[in-house]
Parts: C-alpha cells; structure tokens; sequence
C-alpha cells in the first residue's frame, strides 16, 4: 500500500495576490523512487507517487528493459520510510543483461541521463520511428488545450508536469502527470502498454520544452509525432528529424511550429503541409 499521497497541503503566508495572510497551499509530493530489477538497483528517480505501476512498466519499456509487459513476471510496490521501491522480477534470461549494464542512476527531479556513465549511454542510437498517422494543425492545437483541462493534480497545485495522448477521432485517451516530465512520459508509456495503445497510432502530447531525452523515450515508444506546449533543444530536433520523427513546439490556442518531418502535421486550415 502506498502511504505517500501525490499532494500535500502546507502552510503558507502570501503577500498581495488574491488572498494575502496566513493559509495553506496545495503542493505536490516529491518521493525517492527505487526500480529494483531481480533484486538489483537500476535507477532511483524523484517522482510523484502515483501511477506507479505505469511508472514500472513505462521506464522499463522506455529504458530497453523489457520489450513488452508480460516480461515482468511479478511487480511489487513497497514503501520504506525513505521513499518507495518498485521491485519487478522478469522473465529469466531478461536480468542477464542487466547484470551487464547495472549502474546505480540517482539525479535531480526531472534529470532524465544523470548518472549514465559514457557519451555512448547517453546517446544510444535510435531506430527510425514506423509511422503513418497525419493530424490537422488545428487538433493538435485542440488537443493540447484538452490535456491542460484533465491536468488534475497540476490544477490543484500548479507545479507538475504531464504527458498525454491524442488519438485521431477520440481525442486524448490518457493524461499522466509528475513532477519529473520524464516521469510523466514514463507514466504515459506504460498506461498505453498496458492498455494496449499502440504510440504510432497517434501523438505524444508534454507541457514541457522538448529535450532529447523525451525524443529517445518517445521514439521508444514508437510514436511519429511528438508535440509540446514549450520549444525544443537544438540536439532534440536533430535527434528527431534522424529518428524521423515529427517534433511540434509551442503548441498554443492560436499557433504552432513544426520542426521536423512536417508532413505528419497538414496545415489544411492555412498554408499546405511541405514533405520532406
């Protein structure tokens, strides 16, 4: 049983604002999250404690861990009074690998490589990204608005990233959130797992800027157009137009940018999409 909530109420004192003096403030909790392979330490991560079963699956899929859910053989969530360990125990002959490449990664909220011990961990060559899906500018932008509405956690404290999922003709069908974005995305990959959402059917949606390390778990993912509220990094954009995948920056009610392979994205409503 998880004893962490995702959010806790504090005491605060405001100056100016809408209600200014003593009173309390809605905040996320942050918690030290463990993934424990076999017994083994892979990576401890700061993260919201919620949807920590997609966590598990997501950053194993994302990280090359496993290639689908039912390589984990057995998940358990234990708490501990210094945070929470997710111990999944895989298939045998899956761990083996891990013994090879066992490093211990703990970083800062949010730090997505740290701990990776050479240039070659951090930039892992990535396979082309399959897919065929094409979105009207305008339903990207539609449904980036739609995610921020289903942003619960973000609403009641205003300090958490997520990452959802848009389907052409449903709109978006997931919404996780965090207060790592790449927690968030993790989060994301295994709800879609494990619900059986296939990532190249439709977009990846952040409320976040775009960083490479979002690019290598989205294309893990296998999704062919990744979309978000802030812009991207330059090596993010190199990273995708290889992976051939569509990065959208500055998703906004009335705009966006299309930085990579545009013709995911058709501009039908305006000027026409160019292919690359």
């Amino acid at each position: 049983m998880i004893t962490s909530p995702p959010s806790v109420a504090v005491p605060r004192q405001a100056v100016g604002g809408r209600a200014p003096g003593p009173g309390t403030r809605d905040v996320p909790e942050e918690t030290a999250i463990a993934l424990v392979y076999d017994g083994g330490s892979e990576a401890v991560m700061m993260a919201t404690p919620s949807d920590l079963e997609d966590m598990a699956y997501g950053f194993s899929l994302n990280e090359g861990l496993i290639s689908q859910i039912s390589d984990v053989q057995r998940l358990e969530i234990a708490p501990d009074k210094l945070g929470i360990e997710l111990r999944l125990w895989l298939t045998p002959g899956l761990g083996d690998k891990l013994v090879a490449r066992r490093r211990h990664r703990a970083g800062p909220t949010g730090c997505g490589l740290c701990g990776v011990e050479s240039l070659a961990d951090a930039m892992p060559a990535i396979a082309p990204v399959q897919s065929d899906v094409q979105i009207e500018a305008s339903d990207l932008m539609a449904a980036m608005d739609a995610m921020s509405r289903d942003q619960s956690l973000n609403h009641l404290t205003h300090a958490v990233h997520a990452a959802g999922f848009y389907l052409p003709g449903q709109g978006v069908v997931l919404v996780r959130e965090d207060v790592g974005r790449h927690n968030a995305l993790d989060k994301l990959a295994g709800a879609m797992a494990r619900q059986g959402l296939a990532a190249k059917d439709g977009a990846v949606l952040m409320t976040s800027r775009l960083s490479v390390e979002l690019v290598q778990k989205a294309a893990a993912m296998g999704t062919g157009l990744l979309a978000a509220v802030s812009a991207p990094t330059a090596l993010a954009i190199r990273t995708a137009d290889a992976a051939g995948m569509t990065l959208a920056g500055i998703v906004r009610a009335d705009g966006l940018e299309v930085f990579t392979h545009p013709g995911r994205v058709l501009m039908t409503k305006g000027n026409s999409h160019a292919d690359r």
